[in-house]
C-alpha cells in the first residue's frame, strides 16, 4: 500500500486474493488493511496537508503537477485498462476507453487550480475591508467502488488534490490492483510523499475507521445507496461533509415519435453494455403504447445478437458480473421479478455458453408486463435485467419515471423538441439525456436526485465540494469602536 510516500504492507502482513471475474479465479493478492494503518495513512495525509512541500506550492504548481500526472496516465491507458479489466471483468475496450479520457480530468481541474478566487465584498459597515478566502479542507478520505475503478477514482482525486486537499484513498477490495499501479504514476509526478495514501482491505474492517478518523475532513464516497447511507451516518457524527454518488433506477424513455432504431440501441447501451454494472444503468425501458410492438420486436433482434466472453477480446459486447456476491444477486431478482408475475421474454438465468468459461455471466434478461411497482423496477439490479414498461401519456411517463427513490439519471427518446425541454424539467433526475445515453465529461457536473446522493462531480461546480469559504475583516478607520456593541 502507499503511505507515506512508501510502499508497505498491512498491518501483521494480511492479504487477500483478487478474482478474475472471467476465469472465477484468483489472479493476485493484495494488502489487507487494518485500522491501524488507516490512522498511519490519514496522518501522513495531514501532515503533508500542512508541509510547506505541499501547503507552500503556489496554485499553479499544483496545476503542473496534475497536468504532469496526466500525461502519465495517457502514457499508461491501456496498460491500466488491462489490469482494470482482468479486476473487474469489464470489457477492454470500455476500460480503455475509460482510461485513455481520464487524463482530461487531471488536465480541466489542474487548470483549474489557479482559477480559485475569493471576492471582495462591498460591506455595509463603514471603516471595515472584507474579503473572502477559498481554502481547502485537508485530508480527503475517497471510497470508490469496483465497476469503474480509475475514472470514478479521478472523479475525486482531480478536484480534491486542485483544490489543495490531501487524500486517502480506499478502492473497492475487488479492484486494488489498478489503483495501487495508479499510485505509483503520483509518485512519478512528483507529488510530495504523504499527498495521496492508498489503502486496500475490506470495508467492513477499515471504512468505518477512515470515515470516522478525526483528522478527515471530509469523505467522498461512491457505491451503493445502503453502504452510502451508512457512511453519511458514520460522517454527521463528527459534522463532516460529503459527497455521495450512489444507486439509480433510471428510466430510459421511448415516446412515440422517437426514432426507433435509434431508441432500441440506446435502450441497448443503457443496459447491456458495462454488463449493467453502472449507477446510471437504463434499467427500466419506458415505451409508449402506440409504438410498443414494433419497439419490442426489434429490441429482442438486436439484443440476441449481443456477443458473451472473455472481456479481453476487442469483439466482446457483454463480459461477465463482477464478484460472486453480485453475481448471485443479480440471479436472485430474475427470480424475484418471475414469481412477481413478471414475463421473461430473454435470457432470465446463468449464461452456459462455451466462449463464457468458468467466469460469472448472466444472460442479457429482459422482462415484460412489469408493474412500476414491482421489486424488479423499483430497486437497483446492478446487473444486464432490463425492465420494459407501458405507458400511454407523457404525464404517465412521468409518474412512473420519478416513482422511484432513486433519481440519478434519465433518457428522453423523441423528435420534438417542445417534449425533450419539457422533460429535462419534468424528470427528477440529476442527468438527463436526449436521444444519447451513457455520456459524461469532465465538464459538465454529474450526480443525483433523491436518494441518489448528494453534491456533484466534475465540471467548474466540482472543485467547490473540496473547499472551503472563508470571510476575513480588517479595520480601515484606526478607531475601534464600543467593544459592548456589536460592529
Amino acid at each position: 500500500m502507499l503511505i507515506d510516500g512508501a510502499w508497505v504492507d498491512a498491518t501483521g502482513g494480511g492479504t487477500f486474493e483478487s478474482e478474475n471475474p472471467y476465469l472465477g479465479a484468483a489472479w493476485a493478492r493484495v494488502p489487507r488493511a487494518t485500522p491501524e494503518d488507516v490512522d498511519r495513512a490519514v496522518r501522513a495525509a495531514r501532515r503533508a496537508f500542512v508541509s510547506p512541500a505541499w501547503r507552500g506550492l503556489s496554485a499553479s504548481a499544483r496545476g503542473l503537477l496534475l497536468r504532469r500526472f496526466a500525461d502519465l496516465v495517457a502514457e499508461e491507458a491501456d496498460r491500466l485498462a488491462e489490469l482494470e479489466t482482468r479486476d473487474n471483468g469489464k470489457l477492454i475496450t470500455e476500460m480503455r476507453g475509460q482510461l485513455r479520457y481520464v487524463p482530461q480530468w487531471f488536465h480541466y481541474f489542474g487548470g483549474l487550480a489557479d482559477k480559485i478566487e475569493g471576492r471582495v465584498i462591498p460591506i455595509d459597515k463603514p471603516g471595515v475591508f472584507n474579503f473572502t478566502r477559498e481554502e481547502p479542507l485537508g485530508v480527503v478520505a475517497a471510497i470508490t467502488p469496483w465497476n469503474s475503478p480509475l475514472m470514478l477514482a479521478t472523479w475525486k482525486l482531480a478536484p480534491a488534490l486542485a483544490a489543495g486537499n490531501t487524500i486517502v484513498w480506499k478502492p473497492s477490495e475487488f479492484s486494488s490492483v489498478s489503483a495501487l499501479e495508479f499510485g505509483r504514476l503520483f509518485e512519478k509526478a512528483g507529488f510530495p510523499p504523504g499527498v495521496v495514501n492508498i489503502v486496500t482491505g475490506f470495508g467492513n474492517e477499515i471504512g468505518g475507521a477512515l470515515v470516522e478518523h478525526p483528522a478527515v475532513a471530509k469523505v467522498a464516497f461512491t457505491g451503493g445507496d445502503r453502504t452510502g447511507q451508512s457512511v453519511y451516518e458514520l460522517a454527521a457524527r463528527s459534522i463532516k461533509p460529503v459527497t455521495l454518488e450512489l444507486g439509480g433506477k433510471s428510466a430510459n424513455i421511448v415516446f412515440e415519435d422517437a426514432v426507433i432504431d435509434d431508441a432500441v440501441k440506446g435502450v441497448v447501451s443503457g443496459i447491456f453494455a458495462a454488463t449493467g454494472q453502472t449507477c446510471i444503468a437504463g434499467s427500466r425501458a419506458l415505451v409508449h403504447a402506440s409504438v410498443y410492438d414494433r419497439f419490442m420486436e426489434r429490441l429482442l433482434d438486436l439484443a440476441r445478437t449481443a456477443r458473451m466472453g472473455d472481456p479481453a477480446e476487442e469483439t466482446t459486447q457483454v463480459g461477465p458480473v463482477t464478484t460472486r456476491p453480485q453475481y448471485q444477486k443479480v440471479l436472485d431478482y430474475i427470480r424475484i421479478a418471475k414469481e412477481e408475475g413478471a414475463r421473461c421474454v430473454l435470457g432470465g438465468g446463468p449464461a452456459s455458453r462455451p466462449e463464457c468459461g468458468s467466469g460469472w455471466f448472466v444472460e442479457p434478461t429482459i422482462f415484460t408486463d412489469v408493474r412500476p411497482d414491482m421489486r424488479i423496477a423499483q430497486e437497483e439490479v446492478f446487473g444486464p435485467v432490463l425492465s420494459v414498461i407501458r405507458f400511454d401519456s407523457d404525464d404517465e411517463a412521468v409518474e412512473i419515471a420519478n416513482g422511484t427513490m432513486f433519481g440519478l439519471a434519465a433518457g428522453v427518446w423523441t423528435q420534438s423538441i417542445n417534449r425533450a425541454l419539457s422533460m429535462s424539467q419534468r424528470l427528477e433526475a440529476g442527468t438527463v439525456w436526449v436521444n444519447t445515453y451513457r455520456a459524461v465529461s469532465y465538464m459538465s457536473p454529474f450526480g443525483g436526485y433523491k436518494r441518489s446522493g448528494i453534491g456533484r462531480e466534475s465540471g467548474l461546480t466540482a472543485i467547490r465540494e473540496y473547499l472551503q469559504e472563508k470571510s476575513v475583516w480588517i479595520d480601515t478607520s484606526g478607531n475601534v469602536p464600543n467593544p459592548f456593541v456589536m460592529r
